[in-house]
């Protein structure tokens, strides 16, 4: 395989990448590298759907459980650790499979992004937590929408770390963050990626999917998983519970949402999300779709993904 070859799988939540990855990785002596920006925390693993020892089915997986909960992982340092995984690999002549639906962490990995990770006014950003506090989410990302309206219709108002960190740095700078995504898009990627897409023609039958998978999460022990967290001294308002699954079920424990409204919203908001990637997603042309309703079985998407491989240099 060339030196700087990969696959990258991506679709929406509950479109079935875990499987297809992982037969893939058993075919072409690969090994998974995770590109999601919640199975990388430890003691969450049913509520990000994080494959367990029988799901891997003997196949190397990285990037899951490497950071504590209660840090304030990002995309820098997933870029970072996950690059160095992908070189590892690639230097033992196995094949990286990065798989996810954290579209802004595998893009990233990919172009091989470089962040100002060491630009930080922490005064300016306690001043916007403390304006965020007071007057509210929606203050907080029309502020951002007057002065970086691309990155405002990106990050969802709701996602206050984000909207936080982009307003940073252009204070810092005076460049926005969609500025300097444009003057990193002439740059040569980092890795010649295979992208691998799963999608639904049918929508209904995606969103069937994720309210299955949730009854599924809820059965196996979810309200236990999020209650031991709680439990360890985990702050409610940390990064990390604020994943979709966890933040409605910390409501639930608090006494603000009865357990079948935590529940409902867990399956509209794992909805809303999946619209939000296929967005995300669809924007790179790069991507190989493979419709999961109209094949008849994962053999199929699994031919079907093969075909999208160049086999010439692997």
């Amino acid at each position: 395989m060339q030196k700087n070859r990969i696959i990258c799988i991506v679709g929406p939540t509950a479109s079935g990448k875990t499987a297809l990855s992982i037969a893939l990785a058993k075919k072409l002596s690969g090994e998974i590298v995770s590109g999601d920006s919640m199975q990388i925390y430890k003691g969450m693993d049913i509520g990000t759907a994080k494959p367990d020892e029988t799901e891997r089915d003997g196949v190397v997986h990285h990037m899951l459980s490497v950071a504590e909960p209660s840090e304030n992982y990002s995309a820098a340092r997933y870029v970072k650790e996950a690059g160095a995984c992908v070189d590892e690999i690639l230097s033992c002549g196995k094949v990286p499979i990065v798989v996810g639906g954290t579209g802004l962490y595998i893009d990233s990995l990919v172009n091989g992004t470089e962040f100002a990770a060491h630009l930080e006014d922490e005064k300016y950003r306690r001043e916007l937590w403390e304006l965020y506090e007071e007057k509210g989410v929606e203050f907080l990302h029309d502020m951002l929408s007057r002065v970086d309206a691309a990155r405002a219709e990106e990050i969802h108002k709701n996602n206050v770390k984000r909207v936080i960190r982009a307003l940073e740095v252009y204070k810092i700078t005076g460049k926005t963050i969609s500025e300097h995504d444009e003057e990193t898009k002439g740059k040569e990627p980092k890795y010649d990626a295979t992208y691998i897409g799963l999608e639904f023609q049918n929508r209904d039958r995606l969103y069937e999917r994720i309210n299955l998978r949730v009854d599924k999460m809820i059965e196996a022990g979810l309200l236990r998983e999020v209650e031991n967290l709680l439990g360890s001294g985990l702050s409610p308002s940390s990064t990390a519970m604020q994943a979709i699954g966890y933040k409605e079920l910390v409501a639930y424990f608090e006494g603000k949402e009865m357990l079948d409204e935590a529940i409902e919203k867990i399956k509209l908001n794992s909805r809303r999300y999946a619209k939000r990637q296929m967005t995300w997603f669809k924007r790179n042309e790069k991507v190989n779709w493979i419709a999961v309703d109209k094949s008849e079985n994962i053999s199929d998407i699994i031919q079907n993904s093969m075909n999208f491989i160049s086999f010439d240099s692997i």
